[in-house]
């Protein structure tokens, strides 16, 4: 008996462009020797149920959509005591993961990857009762990614949650928080937080300092204070535009577990889709928890 694939895909991601390939997508899986079973997402969180429910029945479980697409179906895999490697074709307007897992922005090579590559066993966050799989962030820009129409995500990209950003500067809002790690506990007011596990957040390259390893058992961890004056800001923008490789508004660092403690709560995002609004949020690295097809 040959081979199983389960090929889940959001037929919304991206404009729509998997229609246009998803004969050559199936074909390559068909070639590859799997039996090939193609289910398109119906609803939020549909993925997620489709993994749990029918996941042991396949080999390889292969999804396309967006970023929150592969973050759907890492959920329903973690949820399971025997896990199938994932095979990934990016098809979202930033495609953060895919592109620090090095996966080919060319659908059809992604395809060829995710059949015949080889997998790799990556981190994934756990937070509180829920999973992520390459950032959990609070905050302004955070607001940013689930306010912004999907239209105009997938017309702009990166560039649509800046312009979003821009509008709300005159009105950040701030949240005081208690965050512990390894020992350290910090205490202050931070207008956006986000714990990583990728080398580019919204498209961005260059927030995120040092070399990234998705295995590595540790999270990369980035707070900014809140700013007082407009050259606070200046400063703190520079920053994320990589144009300088320090602030003193911004603290950052590496660890494998967190707590943030709040005052009130404080609505997150999970993978750019909304995660809740929690008062205590506990964060932990899952090593290397579920197996992404490289090439």
């Amino acid at each position: 008996m040959g081979k199983k694939l389960l090929f889940i895909y959001n037929p919304h991601s991206g404009k729509g462009l998997i229609r246009n390939y998803l004969a050559d997508i199936v074909d390559t899986m068909v070639k590859a020797g799997f039996e090939v079973t193609i289910y398109p997402t119906q609803a939020p969180a549909d993925a997620t149920r489709k993994v749990q429910s029918e996941a042991s029945r396949y080999d390889r479980i292969v999804c396309s959509g967006g970023d929150g697409t592969l973050d759907e179906v890492v959920t329903g895999m973690m949820s399971l005591q025997q896990r199938v490697p994932i095979g990934y074709i990016p098809a979202g307007s930033t495609n953060d993961f895919g592109n620090s897992l090095g996966i080919d922005k060319d659908m059809r090579r992604a395809a060829e990857i995710a059949v015949n590559g080889r997998p790799y066993p990556v981190d994934i966050g756990r937070f509180n009762k829920d999973n992520f799989v390459y950032v959990a962030a609070f905050g302004i820009f955070t607001e940013v990614s689930y306010a912004t129409s999907q239209d105009l995500k997938n017309a702009l990209g990166h560039v649509a949650y800046l312009l979003e950003a821009v509008k709300q500067l005159a009105d950040i809002p701030s949240f005081r928080m208690q965050v512990e790690y390894d020992g350290n506990m910090l205490y202050d007011e931070f207008i956006y937080g986000m714990i990583t596990n990728t080398k580019s957040v919204g498209g961005m390259k260059g927030i995120i300092p040092g070399a990234i390893d998705l295995q590595d058992g540790v999270f990369e961890v980035t707070l900014i204070r809140t700013p007082k004056t407009p050259i606070d800001l200046t400063d703190i923008v520079n920053f994320l535009l990589g144009n300088s490789k320090e602030s003193e508004f911004v603290y950052s660092f590496q660890t494998g577990e967190l707590k943030f403690t709040a005052a009130e709560q404080v609505p997150w995002t999970l993978d750019g889709e909304f995660g809740g609004a929690h008062e205590v949020v506990n964060v932990k690295n899952m090593h290397e928890a579920v197996e992404i097809m490289v090439e």
